[in-house]
């Protein structure tokens, strides 16, 4: 006698099975996506170029280049704006880099759902 509630021959359905083929698919793909956005490196410039930061994708600052222009000893505030412009610009292309390329991953999917 079959077992109440199972399926025929005790395995998932077909469509379950695919489901979760595309699913773990979907997981490595997101993984590698993750290591490749982690290697690469953003650079952002601010005040026309008087100062330059570069920022991994795992958010660590590997460079930071100031023009002779932006060092001015009476006006520290204006240098620590432009770098905090670099950086902010650097973080920003970062996030557009990662939603980008999960959003190629998923295909849009999520974007409406309540959880």
């Amino acid at each position: 006698m079959a077992k109440r509630g199972g399926f025929p021959g005790g395995g998932m359905p077909g469509n379950m099975a695919n489901l979760m083929k595309q699913a773990q698919k979907m997981q490595r793909q997101m993984e590698e996506s993750q290591k490749e956005l982690e290697e690469k490196e953003f650079t952002a410039k601010s005040g026309g170029g008087a100062v330059e930061v570069t920022i991994t994708g795992k958010h660590e600052v590997t460079k930071l280049k100031l023009s002779e222009e932006a060092v001015d000893p009476d006006d520290i505030e204006t240098l620590e704006d432009l770098i905090m412009a670099a950086v902010n610009e650097a973080l920003r292309m970062i996030e557009e880099e990662s939603s980008s390329s999960m959003g190629r991953l998923t295909g849009g999917i999520g974007g409406g759902l309540p959880f």
